[in-house]
């Protein structure tokens, strides 16, 4: 089993709707990949701040466990910021 970590994007091009997030949420929670999540609130910078990149435009994420990664593939076409032209990231998180 892989474990992805999901970076989504505040740049859709149209509001999302809570209806159109419940119905991810159902069809997330449905498929049995879905682990949890969260909006992403107040930044800090810890170290180096002059060479810190932000991250402002991440403004939640989620995990998923998948064995295959297409299954997951298809259900992230139905995210609300993807269906308003927006981004998510997904990144493979390696067993370190």
């Amino acid at each position: 089993m892989t474990q992805y970590l999901l970076l989504i994007q505040g740049n859709a091009t149209s509001p999302t709707t809570p209806a159109e997030w419940d119905r991810f949420f159902a069809a997330a929670r449905a498929s049995g990949l879905f682990q949890g999540g969260s909006a992403v609130g107040r930044r800090e910078f810890v170290g180096d701040t002059a060479t810190a990149r932000s991250t402002a435009h991440i403004t939640g994420y989620m995990r998923f466990d998948s064995a295959e990664k297409q299954p997951l593939l298809d259900l992230l076409k139905l995210h609300p910021v993807v269906l308003h032209g927006g981004t998510v990231e997904l990144c493979e998180l390696p067993k370190t």
